[in-house]
């Protein structure tokens, strides 16, 4: 299973550079080939920026569409894991995003989908969209 980082939305998203690979990658989760968890920060993440860029609107309508993936679960941290979060920050060299990333990766033993090469430096397996 996989986790998706919030790069993999935000390049469908904002049509970056590599939105086809993205799209794809997200394509398979929304059919159900591919299974995998996003994390409510991610969301919330997502939502500051397309607020800022396009407005609120365009997040509602993401969510609506995110919301009817067949492949894809959500999870909220607590406490608890935002404390383990900071450590990993530290630990790993990661600032805090990526870390609960890291941190949730580690947790539910998951491979990380980013197009961030950061975690290349960390014991977490990371993938390129375009390779799942």
């Amino acid at each position: 299973m996989y986790l998706i980082d919030t790069n993999i939305f935000l390049e469908v998203l904002l049509e970056r550079e590599n939105y086809s690979d993205c799209k794809e990658f997200l394509e398979k989760v929304q059919t159900g080939k591919v299974t995998a968890y996003q994390t409510i920060f991610s969301l919330h993440t997502i939502a500051i920026i397309l607020e800022r860029l396009v407005g609120l609107d365009a997040y509602k309508e993401f969510l609506e569409t995110v919301l009817n993936f067949e492949g894809i679960s959500f999870y909220s941290t607590n406490p608890r894991d935002e404390v383990e979060v900071c450590e990993a920050a530290k630990g790993q060299g990661l600032d805090f995003d990526d870390a609960l990333h890291y941190h949730i990766c580690k947790k539910f033993d998951l491979i990380l989908v980013s197009l961030d090469s950061d975690f290349d430096k960390t014991d977490i397996k990371r993938v390129a969209p375009g390779d799942v």
